[in-house]
């Protein structure tokens, strides 16, 4: 275990605060845009864009997953990239790219031509998430990183949240606005943030603590110290080339359990909506579209509290393996309940259940990979990981579709989910890691 030099408390503490409202509000604004752009396919669906496109359950989970296929081809090399170019030149040319590509969407003509954007997407934006996960190690030291990953990640829920009520309301009023139906400006008027952002983050993101004028002399030299003799300890303990990254078991284990809990995570985005509209007539109510926005959202909500409270409580207790595993079967065991509960109440409980689990894993588990990984290595590692955990991104919502469609029912699609997440759930135990001693905190 790494002794941690002993500092005065309140340079540690005033530096990491600095940073904090620094960084975070900006880089959750940034993922709040980016996982908008990527599942709000999933509030256009069920709004009219299936029925325009003439497109089948299979094949709107088809194109909703494909994006993830694009994303699996340059997210490794797109984070080597970032390592090397630096985040503020990497990040805003990844904004940019996929701002023209997401504002293009709104003009497709047919669903092949859907098809062909959203795999275009996940090109454009491979190595974001695991680019913001990779600058985020560049800044705070490894005891503080899991409740910052889940400040970061709280964009998550919020955008499912306040995006299925802002998409929601534009769909609804947007309807007929340069002559287009309500989802084709909706889609319009959610990509272009991404290009104002680009811009943004061109002139306001700092790569290295080093250059950030924003913090005085000591906070510089204390931080650069801390995150330089954390690395120096890191490699003396784990020797671990780019190459032994990308093919290392451990690593291979990690993603494996990443795509068990984010199948949850992309099952329950693309199709809740689906899931919230077919209660008219599984529970014989009715909905507006801005009420079935207000809905989809809540699940999101109580998840963002649960996920920023369980990683301070990862941080402050130095365990991780069980604040993963826990919350991700507990999430797992939930969902199927919900298939046979007789109210919408109690099937949406079931469902916010499961959407605490996927989201209160999540930022531990990020906590994992940066134990035993540094620089390029970790580029390349967390790359993967986050390359490889996303095929399920296309597997859940095009498995879901196709099932639904099999069976004429969601049933069997939610039963994946929770077989998924229990698996990767009990997976954490299968792997090694370092703890964090919760008396190193300041």
């Amino acid at each position: 275990m790494r002794r941690v030099r002993q500092v005065p408390a309140d340079i540690a503490t005033m530096t990491v605060r600095k940073v904090t409202i620094r960084l975070v509000p900006f880089l959750c604004l940034l993922y709040f845009v980016n996982y908008l752009d990527r599942v709000n396919v999933g509030f256009a669906g069920p709004s009219g864009m299936k029925s325009d496109l003439g497109m089948s359950e299979t094949v709107f989970g088809f194109a909703s997953g494909i994006f993830f296929l694009g994303y699996l081809v340059l997210e490794v090399p797109s984070n080597l990239a970032l390592h090397r170019f630096g985040a503020r030149r990497w990040i805003a040319r990844i904004l940019l790219t996929w701002g023209i590509i997401a504002t293009a969407m709104a003009f497709v003509p047919n669903d092949t031509a859907l098809i062909v954007l959203r795999f275009l997407l996940g090109v454009a934006e491979a190595g974001f998430f695991p680019g913001i996960l990779l600058y985020l190690t560049y800044w705070f030291p490894q005891r503080y990183r899991a409740r910052i990953v889940a400040l970061f990640m709280t964009a998550v829920p919020l955008s499912t949240a306040l995006g299925s009520t802002l998409s929601s309301l534009i769909i609804q009023y947007g309807d007929n606005v340069f002559g287009l139906s309500g989802w084709r400006f909706m889609f319009l008027v959610q990509g272009l943030p991404a290009l104002l952002l680009a811009v943004a983050t061109w002139f306001y993101l700092t790569d290295r603590p080093e250059r950030a004028r924003w913090l005085s002399a000591e906070e510089r030299t204390w931080l650069a110290t801390e995150l330089a003799d954390e690395q120096r300890s890191v490699e003396r303990t784990e020797h671990w080339s780019v190459r032994r990254s990308l093919t290392h078991p451990r690593i291979l284990g990690l993603a494996a359990i990443y795509a068990g809990i984010v199948y949850g995570l992309y099952a329950l985005g693309f199709f809740l909506p689906t899931i919230v509209a077919g209660f008219q007539q599984q529970y014989g109510t009715h909905y507006s579209v801005v009420q079935r926005g207000l809905i989809t959202a809540i699940p999101y909500v109580i998840g963002a509290v649960a996920m920023v409270w369980w990683g301070r409580h990862g941080d402050h207790t130095g365990e991780r393996r069980w604040h993963v595993a826990l919350p991700a079967v507990i999430g797992g065991l939930a969902i199927p309940i919900a298939l046979y509960l007789n109210n919408p109440f109690a099937a949406m409980t079931a469902v916010t259940v499961c959407a605490v689990g996927v989201l209160a894993a999540l930022p531990t588990f990020w906590a994992l990979p940066s134990t035993f990984l540094s620089g390029a290595a970790a580029a390349g590692g967390i790359a993967l990981i986050n390359s490889l955990g996303n095929i399920s991104g296309f597997a859940a919502p095009y498995i879901t579709g196709w099932l639904a469609d099999l069976t004429g029912t969601q049933r069997a699609g939610l039963w994946v989910v929770g077989v998924s997440m229990v698996l990767a759930g009990l997976g954490v135990f299968g792997l090694r890691s370092r703890t964090v001693d919760p008396k190193s905190l300041v």
